[in-house]
């Protein structure tokens, strides 16, 4: 039997004493087990393991009077993250979990690590002799790493762990910063305080079921909010094991996921929604029924926008393995606000609302009637969590709105985060906002939109990605999901709906990839699918629809689809094309060629470079 953290120990301030007390009290106890490939045991973490590699690492920083600084943490997924997470909270040096570099990518992803290490100001980076290597052996200059100090911290002598000192800090202090994606702008850092962490530590373990019994499976990466804080610190907090796989392992064979879960009966588990998908699209029906999935009492779904076909059938196909409908957990949450604003109370089946579009579009909330052919179905996003307050609010009035409307979601409660890193004026608009009419505040606005029905968050959208078209709103996923499902061969979630200006008017503009393995369709045919299907269930025309090759539609760290460099790669004519179609014949004549001239002017550099 595990043992959630007793009531008396709310007391406990930080997360490092946390981890002491366990190590004193449950030395033995099993706290981290990785998975290689997603199914073989490769290493394991006590909490005596893991208290004596953190005081370790926290020696050694504070050897380097660290205290204070910046570190990035750069590994793989495992246990090695872990022990590195907390060995700078141990030394008093705050943490900033960033994606590991790829040996074939790293040119794609410097640049996002290199604005992380100048906004951060980091002077301490730990990492593997895996990662060391793949950045010595690219012969790359680094300008921002040139002053750092590099730990490996496999190399470090856990002897030094009887050096150690505990570090003065109090629940106030940064415990680390989690960097936003990066989707609309320059990556920011979300400055997570210990007192953050801890309060909605406990909200989890109470809005999500948390028991004695609970066990864990993640391979959500360690970089992202829903990967630390529910897939690494939350087990932690309870007290119950984690088995840790690596994201690569799942995006292989999804069906590692849920043998995991299977294996190890764990009662939670959390993924976006395209995880589910991958599992309904992927699995194959022997493995299926190999699978017993009666344990999962919480699969929570959040992160990116919910799905509710998805949702439908995935239950439908591993109702079999014993999955149960009350089993979901749609959720909603965002960095800044540690992790969860909402989540479906355990158990309880998920919630949909079926809406007239027509009224949506002009943000009102009118359910649609039994006679309506064109319909839109919003999956629930739960609701808040414990005490957290949440306003809906008009963004141009900054007041509330009524209670049939749709405004931005906003969120107070002590789990927001102080602010970003550096950033006041910033901080000061996110994080400090105040209903302009009853002066009611501080609130965190979150930039999504949606609204709230019997007590259910329903999320819409972004305020940012809004289509806009003749002064009615369309949400772009809606769009993208209706031509997902209208061929397989178009790739789930690798679609961007947005509009561009054509002469003086908002036009819409589809860009949709196609499956490697699935190009030798009837483009033409696919594309006047997508013209209908949108017609009909949108009464929208679309002005152009692009049929690409894998790799054109770009996704954060997070998997939040990039919309807006999409929009600027059609417009610069830079996509990899199989087919496209646009309304003005000439605009598309000089789209390809200009397409042309970009791929004479790479090939024109590759040559010079050879």
């Amino acid at each position: 039997m595990t043992q959630c953290l007793p009531h008396h120990l709310v007391k406990l301030d930080t997360l490092v004493q946390l981890l002491r007390w366990r190590s004193v009290e449950q030395p033995e106890r099993l706290a981290y087990t990785f998975l290689t490939d997603g199914k073989t045991e490769s290493s394991t973490l006590s909490y005596a393991d893991l208290d004596r590699q953190a005081r370790a690492t926290a020696a050694l920083l504070q050897q380097q009077n660290a205290s204070g600084e910046r570190a990035l943490l750069l590994y793989p997924q495992g246990l090695e993250v872990v022990a590195a997470f907390l060995g700078c909270l141990y030394g008093g040096v705050i943490a900033i979990p960033v994606p590991p570099p790829d040996a074939g990518r790293l040119k794609r992803t410097l640049p996002r690590l290199r604005a992380i290490v100048q906004d951060a100001q980091a002077t301490v980076v730990l990492t593997n002799a895996r990662i060391l290597s793949i950045f010595e052996e690219a012969g790359l200059e680094f300008p921002e790493f040139s002053t750092i100090r590099w730990i490996d911290t496999e190399q470090v002598d856990l002897q030094l762990a009887e050096s150690w000192q505990e570090p003065v800090i109090n629940s106030d202090n940064i415990a680390y910063l989690q960097y936003t994606s990066g989707s609309t702008s320059t990556p920011k850092g979300v400055m997570i305080t210990h007192r953050n962490v801890m309060h909605h530590s406990a909200y989890l373990q109470r809005a999500c079921g948390y028991d004695s019994d609970s066990v864990t499976v993640t391979w959500m990466p360690y970089f992202h909010d829903y990967g630390l804080v529910e897939g690494l610190i939350q087990p932690l907090y309870n007290g119950a094991p984690c088995y840790v796989m690596s994201p690569f392992a799942f995006i292989k064979q999804p069906v590692r996921w849920l043998q995991a879960i299977s294996c190890y009966q764990a009662t939670h588990s959390q993924a976006p929604n395209f995880a589910y998908e991958q599992c309904i699209r992927r699995v194959k029906l022997e493995q299926r029924d190999a699978l017993d999935l009666s344990s999962w009492r919480a699969a929570g779904n959040a992160a990116e926008p919910i799905n509710p076909r998805v949702l439908r059938q995935f239950f439908e196909y591993f109702e079999p393995s014993g999955f149960r409908w009350d089993a979901f957990a749609p959720a909603y949450g965002l960095a800044e606000a540690t992790l969860l604003v909402t989540t479906s109370p355990r158990p309880s089946e998920p919630v949909v609302c079926v809406l007239d579009p027509a009224a949506l579009e002009r943000n009102r909330i009118v359910e649609a009637s039994d006679e309506q052919d064109v319909v839109r179905i919003v999956a629930g996003c739960g609701r808040q969590v414990c005490e957290t307050q949440i306003a809906i609010v008009n963004p141009d009035t900054l007041t509330r709105c009524a209670p049939n409307e749709v405004g931005e979601i906003w969120v107070a409660d002590a789990g927001v985060a102080k602010g970003y890193w550096q950033r006041p004026e910033e901080s000061d608009r996110t994080f400090r906002a105040q209903i302009a009419d009853s002066q009611e505040g501080p609130f965190l606005r979150t930039g999504d939109l949606g609204f709230l029905q019997d007590g259910e968050l329903f999320v819409t959208g972004r305020i940012k990605d809004l289509i806009i078209i003749r002064g009615t709103n369309h949400y772009p996923q809606d769009i993208e999901w209706t031509v997902q499902q209208l061929h397989p061969a178009l790739r789930p979630d690798y679609g961007a709906a947005f509009s561009t200006e054509i002469d003086g008017e908002e036009r819409l503009v589809v860009v949709q990839e196609v499956e490697r393995q699935q190009q030798n369709i009837d483009f033409d045919q696919v594309i006047g699918e997508i013209r209908q299907a949108i017609a009909e269930q949108h009464e929208l025309q679309v002005y152009a629809v692009v049929l690409a090759k894998p790799g054109n539609i770009l996704k954060t760290s997070s998997g939040k689809i990039q919309r807006r460099a999409c929009r600027t790669s059609f417009l610069a004519g830079t996509l990899d094309v199989l087919e496209d179609w646009s309304e003005n014949p000439q605009i598309r004549a000089s789209f390809r060629n200009l397409q042309g001239d970009v791929s004479s002017l790479l090939e024109q550099v590759q040559v010079a470079k050879a």
